[in-house]
C-alpha cells in the first residue's frame, strides 16, 4: 500500500493539468482510492471536496466524451468568488485561454489563426512576457483579444496569504501592461500551474478579478516532449464539451502547428466561440 501511495503522489505530481488534488483526502481515504486507481491508473481523479484551505492544486476527473469533467470544486461553489472552470449550461460554445510565461516563436502562428478564423482569445501573460515580447502583446490587443494576468513572477500563489505580497504580484503585472500599451489592464487572473487556496481566491475577488481555471487541456507545456498533431487532436478533441474554457499554452509548438485546422474542426463539430467577458455576464 505505501508503495501504491507514492506511485500515486508521483504520478499526480508530474501531471498538475489534469489534476493532484487533495493530497490529504487520498492518505485518509486510501483504501477507496487504492481499489478504484487500480482499476483506472491512468484517469484524472475525481474529487467532490468542498473549498478550504487544503485546496491546493485545480484538478479535473470523470472525463467523458462531449460531457463536461468534474472539477476540485463545483461551479456554483467557485462562482462566489468570481471564479469559473466551465459555462453553465449546454450552449455549444467553447472559450480559448492561452497561458503566455514565455515567447519561444510559437505565438505568431497561432495570433495568425485566429485572426484567420476570427476568434477572440484571452491571454494570460507573466510579468517577463510584457517586457520580453512587447509587440506581440500589442498585436493581441490590437486584435482584439483580452490580455490577462498571469502573475508577475509566476510563484506559487498557494502558499501567498498576505494580501500585500498578492496584490503585489498582480498589480505588478497591470502596472506592466498600462505603461506599454496605455490601457487598463482587464481584471482576469489565471493561477501558475493552477496553484490556489480559498484565501487566494477571496484576495483576488476584493481586488475585482475574475479568476480563471479551464475544463480542457493536455500536456502541452513540456518543451522537449511535445505531442504529435495526432496526440493533440485525440486529445483535446475527445476532451471538447459544451461551454469548455479550454486552456493551452502559447510556448507549444504543436499549437502553433495545429490550430488553424483545430479551429476548423471545432466549427466542423458546431462549436462557435466567445470570449471571457460574455461568459462572465451568464
Amino acid at each position: 500500500m505505501k508503495l501504491y501511495l507514492k506511485k500515486v503522489i508521483a504520478y499526480m505530481k508530474n501531471h498538475h493539468v489534469l489534476g493532484r488534488c487533495v493530497f490529504g483526502a487520498i492518505i485518509l481515504t486510501s483504501a477507496f482510492f487504492a481499489g478504484r486507481m487500480a482499476r483506472k491508473a491512468t484517469m484524472a481523479i475525481t474529487t467532490t471536496s468542498t473549498l478550504g484551505e487544503q485546496v491546493r492544486n485545480w484538478g479535473l476527473g470523470g472525463y467523458k466524451e462531449g460531457a463536461k469533467p468534474s472539477g476540485c470544486a463545483t461551479e456554483e461553489e467557485l462562482k462566489k468568488y468570481n471564479c469559473y472552470y466551465v459555462a453553465p449550461g449546454e450552449e455549444k460554445v467553447l472559450y480559448l485561454t492561452f497561458d503566455a510565461g514565455y515567447e519561444n516563436g510559437n505565438t505568431e502562428p497561432i495570433l495568425n489563426a485566429l485572426k484567420k478564423h476570427n476568434v477572440k482569445a484571452t491571454f494570460f501573460v507573466v510579468g517577463h512576457y510584457l517586457d520580453s515580447a512587447p509587440e506581440l502583446v500589442k498585436r493581441m490587443v490590437n486584435e482584439g483579444h483580452t490580455v490577462g494576468n498571469h502573475t508577475l513572477t509566476h510563484p506559487s500563489m498557494s502558499s501567498i496569504t498576505d494580501k500585500e505580497s498578492f496584490e503585489k504580484e498582480l498589480n505588478g503585472v497591470a502596472e506592466k501592461y498600462k505603461e506599454l500599451t496605455g490601457l487598463t489592464m482587464t481584471k482576469f487572473y489565471r493561477p501558475p500551474r493552477g496553484e490556489f487556496s480559498e484565501r487566494n481566491l477571496e484576495m483576488a475577488k476584493e481586488m475585482g478579478y475574475y479568476t480563471f481555471f479551464w475544463s480542457v487541456a493536455y500536456v502541452d507545456w513540456n518543451q522537449d516532449s511535445q505531442p504529435s498533431k495526432e496526440e493533440a487532436f485525440d486529445k483535446l478533441l475527445g476532451r471538447t464539451h459544451p461551454g469548455a474554457i479550454i486552456l493551452l499554452h502559447s510556448t507549444s509548438k504543436t499549437n502553433g502547428e495545429i490550430l488553424d485546422e483545430l479551429l476548423t474542426k471545432w466549427e466542423e463539430m458546431g462549436y462557435h466561440f466567445s470570449t471571457l467577458e460574455e461568459l462572465i455576464k451568464k
